[in-house]
């Protein structure tokens, strides 16, 4: 596990684009795992700007997306699918069937799981997979106490990742209480990771990531014995190394 400290979050989103950018033209038919949230968007505000100038293209791309809540379809403005949407997919020249997000809705959740890890095999994982930590070190949604072994499945949301993501609805109570998300073993086995984190509240998170040991209670902790997996971070969030 490889440490790329950087000055601010503008210079973390910038270098993460870069290298995404760089694989995509090297692989037109990458395999890109994405994620949502703050962390991830000036990522993809950089990707656009640069599809924009540049015309990098991504017509022979595949995205895999980490997760969605479930009981929002993806009409809903708070959906992860409408997050992408919005931020990355409808600005690139992304094939909407090579476009792909847990289905939040379907009839069967476990299918739905099976259905998704199915995909993320015949795909071979993803090339790169991007990821962000909670403060408790969650990646994904692998909550502390996710078994390293887990798959693509269903889990509860804690209270405190509900209140990390009230600030993108009306109020607490309309955050959904679950989600699907990539299991750990369905996130290791992209080919390179890159982690990006940023700010003061998740140095905590990044000083237990370098100093602490490889342990479920730290799901983040996973990436140490990742044979390629970068985190790039900001001067706030490295300020406890």
């Amino acid at each position: 596990m490889k440490c790329l400290p950087v000055q601010d979050e503008k210079e973390m989103s910038k270098a993460a684009a870069e290298i995404i950018i760089g694989l995509v033209k090297e692989q037109p038919e990458l395999h890109l795992g994405l994620a949502t949230g703050c962390t991830p968007q000036g990522t993809y505000a950089e990707l656009v700007r640069d599809h924009k100038k540049n015309g990098t293209s991504y017509r022979h791309a595949t995205t895999l997306n980490l997760d969605e809540y479930v009981g929002l379809p993806r009409e809903n403005r708070h959906s992860f699918y409408q997050f992408m949407d919005v931020h990355l997919f409808r600005h690139l020249d992304l094939c909407s069937e090579n476009v792909h997000i847990p289905n939040g809705c379907a009839e069967d959740l476990d299918v739905e799981c099976r259905r998704y890890d199915s995909l993320i095999a015949k795909t071979g994982g993803a090339d790169l997979q991007l990821l962000g930590i909670g403060r408790n070190g969650h990646i994904g949604f692998n909550e502390p106490g996710t078994s390293f072994a887990s798959e693509t499945h269903v889990v509860r949301l804690t209270d405190s990742t509900r209140k990390a993501n009230a600030r993108f609805f009306p109020r607490l109570d309309d955050v959904p209480h679950q989600a699907i998300t990539m299991g750990i073993r369905s996130i290791f086995r992209s080919k390179t990771i890159l982690l990006l984190a940023s700010g003061e509240q998740k140095a905590p998170a990044i000083a237990r990531l370098f100093n602490g040991g490889i342990d479920e209670s730290f799901p983040a902790s996973v990436l140490k014995s990742h044979p390629d997996a970068t985190i790039i971070a900001d001067r706030d969030a490295c300020r406890l190394l």
